[in-house]
């Protein structure tokens, strides 16, 4: 059992701070604090740059996109944040307009010249063009690259020139007047809703851009935009302060019908937001401290460490009888995403098409011991994958799977059917050539990765493969990824646009050296997936999405590893949370009791 306050002392004096005197700053309490913590360390917060779901969170409190997810509805549906209405889809989903709201405000900045920023279409126009910018090397690009009308030119004088001109008209993609921007696609795309909530998506000020902007065009360091948040301060890997933005639009609690959300709604009704005034994220990769501080009250809710389960739930996935004394809230969801290897298919040992190569990488899928993994790393808190889409998305088939069970039988009999039957004097395996099989698999540093080592290792040993690993920090296995430097890594991917196709695009060819970390390139796999595109939600883009499946599970780019059940832990002080699927730090909408906080009961 994990130690309780009597243990936490380092772990306390680590994460609590001193509470700030109350200053204005709209809506918000600035006497409130509220202290959570990232399992690793963020990239740094400009939406065209960052892909790391950490950074990601705290750009999703600084910065607006023109729609999100309403926080209360279930079924989940999106909503308006900076839109005054949903988007004008018209031309089959290749013409969409948007209206801005008027009156928005961007925080505050000296390169603003002390006067008030509103956000006007043209900020939307410029920040999408960013995606599209080659000099930045967006990881988003994708969501627009080779889809808007007219912007082929720009794009070929931003080759010849090394320099994207931002003020190049293109036609699809306008400002129509001050707060109406137009997007004309070449193709109807009805995932652009979708992307639509997204952080890439997000308005930046063009003045922030071109005075804090690096070399590569990024603001890393200095966020500014109009959300309810805005950074305070940054330690790089260690701490990350944001504080209330005091120009945040008027906003309030959302209403809702649904009797679960009863009891919520009556404490919170019409509260302005945000409501607590400062955020502390504290960076703790190992899952003992962590859970560490949340038992001593430092911290004010925290994911559980799947690795640590056991210690907080009981078999059925119930509190303990110390956590329900103590008040603490559980809340549980089966998370939009997946955790899976990719293998680097422009490897000379482990990618490629043909039979050989092909048989290698289903032989090391059949070959792992899934069920371990479940039950000694996650302890249970997560279910086989069972195709690339998770469940409650659209294009996930649960009358289907790839067949891949563990049998490491049939994996040794594969290996050896297809050129890998010879062995060292330890045991090991030889290439078709004569050489020596050795496979490098990338890991970040914590303990938690290297009990994921311990089991690939275990697996891949009992059908004859050498491994080793490569550990780096996380933000360098990022770049080292996207680039091709990697030969295999276990990474995982959660969708927060509710669309299968965020899982879909992981595969398609035009996204290497951005989110196709796999670097597969199937010319019927990316076809379909255009296809797949052009069709609204239904039986239609479904066929098409088990096409896509079905594919993976011939040609093995990934070991598909699991979904996973994600717990939160609420200490009873926090109020306003509700576990959402594409929104797991809703800070805007929570309060805390500062009085019961500061007891720490």
């Amino acid at each position: 059992m994990v130690p309780w306050r009597a243990r936490c002392g380092a772990i306390v004096a680590a994460i609590l701070t001193v509470i700030v005197p109350p200053t204005p700053a709209g809506a918000a309490d600035m006497s409130k604090t509220l202290r959570t913590a990232y399992i690793a360390a963020e990239t740094g917060f400009d939406p065209a740059a960052s892909s790391d779901i950490y950074s990601d969170s705290v750009q999703r409190a600084i910065f607006d996109t023109l729609y999100g997810f309403d926080y209360l509805a279930r079924p989940y549906r999106r909503t308006m944040r900076t839109a005054a209405a949903m988007p004008e889809v018209t031309g089959e989903g290749r013409t969409w307009t948007m209206r801005v709201k008027p009156g928005i405000y961007f925080a505050d900045d000296p390169v603003f010249k002390g006067k008030k920023r509103e956000l006007v279409a043209a900020d939307y126009v410029y920040s999408w063009k960013r995606l599209l910018d080659p000099r930045v090397r967006s990881p988003f690009a994708w969501y627009l690259q080779g889809k808007i009308v007219g912007a082929e030119r720009v794009l070929e004088a931003a080759k010849e020139s090394g320099r994207f001109d931002y003020d190049a008209p293109i036609e699809g993609l306008v400002a129509l007047d001050r707060y109406t921007l137009r997007l004309k696609l070449k193709d109807p795309d009805y995932i652009m809703a979708g992307y639509m909530t997204q952080s890439p998506m997000a308005a930046v000020a063009r003045e922030v851009i071109e005075v804090h902007g690096d070399a590569s065009g990024w603001a890393m360091a200095n966020p500014v935009g109009t959300g309810p948040y805005l950074l305070k301060s940054w330690r790089r890997g260690a701490q990350i302060v944001l504080e209330a933005n005091p120009n945040y639009r008027d906003e309030v609690f959302p209403d809702s019908n649904d009797p679960a959300d009863k009891e919520l709604v009556a404490k919170m009704r019409g509260r302005k937001l945000p409501i607590i005034g400062r955020i502390e994220i504290s960076i703790i990769e190992e899952s003992n401290p962590r859970l560490l501080g949340f038992n001593s009250g430092a911290l004010d809710y925290v994911n559980v460490p799947s690795d640590l389960s056991d210690h907080v739930l009981d078999s059925a996935g119930r509190l303990k009888p110390e956590y329900v004394d103590r008040g603490t809230v559980l809340a549980r969801i089966t998370q939009p995403a997946l955790q899976y290897a990719y293998f680097n298919m422009e490897d000379p040992v482990l990618g490629g098409y043909t039979k050989d190569r092909i048989a290698l990488r289903r032989a090391i899928a059949i070959g792992f011991n899934t069920q371990a993994l479940i039950r000694v790393v996650y302890q249970g808190q997560a279910i086989p994958a069972t195709q690339p889409i998770p469940p409650n998305l659209p294009g996930h088939d649960d009358s289907w799977n790839t067949g891949v069970k563990y049998d490491p039988q049939a994996a040794n009999a594969l290996l050896d059917k297809f050129g890998y039957a010879e062995r060292d004097s330890e045991g090991f395996r030889k290439q078709p050539n004569g050489a020596p099989l050795m496979l490098t698999m990338a890991s970040a540093t914590s303990a938690r990765d290297r009990e994921f080592d311990e089991v690939w290792q275990k697996s891949l040993k009992a059908i004859g493969i050498r491994v080793e690993f490569l550990k780096q920090k996380w933000p360098d296995l990022i770049q080292m990824g996207k680039h091709g430097k990697l030969q295999m890594w276990r990474v995982g991917w959660i969708t927060a646009y509710g669309e299968g196709d965020a899982f879909a695009q992981l595969l398609y060819g035009k996204n290497i050296e951005q989110t196709n970390y796999a670097r597969f390139a199937l010319p019927e796999y990316d076809d379909l997936y255009r296809a797949s595109r052009r069709l609204p939600d239904g039986p239609d883009r479904n066929k098409i999405y088990r096409r896509m499946s079905e594919l993976v599970a011939a040609y093995n780019p990934w070991w598909l590893g699991v979904y996973t059940i994600e717990n939160t832990l609420l200490q009873p002080w926090v109020q306003g949370y509700k576990k959402h699927a594409y929104w797991e730090h809703p800070w805007k909408y929570l309060d805390v009791d500062a009085a019961r906080q500061r007891m720490g009961k």
